[in-house]
């Protein structure tokens, strides 16, 4: 990354994104600032999780034409691997089960392949206690398989615990909040408040505005047949809640 203090942590430029040949983006711009969280919403199929996913290198998403900037980098050539190892985290709608690989072992492995080296298990284990302790995770969570049998709360949290642990510079949370009780909800809310900083950037893919009510955006963007055709500030999403999309379709209509 640039250490130009002004250098936007993430800047998107005209992007067009096809998948299996259908354009689901379409001269899409953002920019998100060092320290700050933005919220992207809109409904299924606008394109949220599509740019989450062609910011993270996900080659199934071509880009016929635009940029991704982050950090004043130009990432289209770089891997997903080498895009994480530079500080991009992307937390999934769907987590995936990894039956027989421990909890434990995949977040070791994870901070091993971020930093590029291995980490010593006397600056792991407390680091791994501390952020139990912030998600609200027993201990015993480490011993189980990932995502094997978890429920959706427990994938969610475990999403947060690798965040907590490789500390993105870029953390981009694609409806981290589907399906959640209040409680989870919470206690994933405190763990994207806790990573906050003036050097880190977050952006919040969601539906709704529930999630807004504990992570409160600095810009919320509604995202309309892909592409943004409204931006604003945390009043936006009371807006969206209290009359839904179609008044901004018919503004785009």
């Amino acid at each position: 990354m640039s250490d130009e203090t002004n250098t936007p942590v993430l800047e998107v430029s005209d992007l067009h994104v096809s998948v299996g040949g259908k354009e689901i983006l379409k001269g899409l711009n953002l920019t998100v600032g060092a320290g700050e969280t933005h919220a992207i919403m809109g409904r299924n199929g606008s394109g949220k999780s599509t740019l989450s996913a062609a910011i993270m290198g996900n080659p199934r998403y071509e880009i016929t034409s635009g940029t991704i900037v982050y950090g004043g980098q130009d990432i289209a050539e770089l891997a997903v691997h080498e895009r994480a190892r530079a500080g991009v985290f992307l937390s999934f709608q769907y987590p995936v089960a990894l039956p027989g690989v421990s909890v434990v072992n995949f977040l070791r492995q994870a901070v091993r392949a971020v930093r590029g080296d291995d980490v010593p298990i006397k600056a792991f284990r407390p680091l791994v206690k501390e952020n139990l302790k912030i998600l609200d995770i027993p201990q015993t969570f480490m011993t189980r398989y990932v995502n094997d049998g978890f429920s959706g709360g427990e994938k969610k949290r475990l999403e947060m615990l690798q965040m907590l642990m490789l500390q993105p510079t870029l953390a981009i949370l694609d409806e981290t909040d589907s399906g959640l009780d209040i409680d989870a909800l919470k206690v994933v809310s405190t763990a994207i408040n806790g990573l906050r900083s003036e050097k880190r950037a977050q952006l919040v893919i969601t539906h709704y505005q529930r999630i807004l009510q504990y992570v409160t955006p600095d810009h919320v963007h509604v995202l309309l047949d892909g592409q943004i055709v409204k931006s604003g500030g945390p009043d936006l999403a009371h807006e969206l809640e209290k009359h839904g999309y179609e008044w901004l379709e018919k503004d785009a209509a």
